[in-house]
C-alpha cells in the first residue's frame, strides 16, 4: 500500500535523516519525506501500514520534533 501526506517537515537535511531511518523499518518497501513539497509518502506492508506509519512517525518526531503530517 501507498499513502502520500501533507506533513511538517524543518529542514531538507532532517528529511533525508527521517528517509534513512524509517527505510530500515521492517515491512517499508519505500519511503519519500520531501522538504520542498512539504510531503511524506510510504509504501509498506498492507497487513501493517498504520503500526509502520505509527513507528515511521515516532522516528520523524526524534528526527525534528515539529514533525508532523496532516490526515
Amino acid at each position: 500500500m501507498t499513502k502520500t501526506y501533507k506533513a511538517e517537515i524543518g529542514c531538507a537535511d532532517c528529511a533525508a535523516k527521517m528517509e534513512e531511518a524509517i527505510g530500515k523499518l521492517d515491512g517499508v518497501q519505500k519511503v519519500r519525506v520531501n522538504f520542498m513539497t512539504q510531503k511524506f509518502k510510504l509504501t509498506a506492508d498492507d497487513a501493517r501500514f498504520d503500526a509502520i506509519l505509527a513507528e515511521a512517525e515516532r522516528i520523524a518526531t526524534r528526527i525534528e520534533p515539529d514533525f508532523a503530517i496532516a490526515r
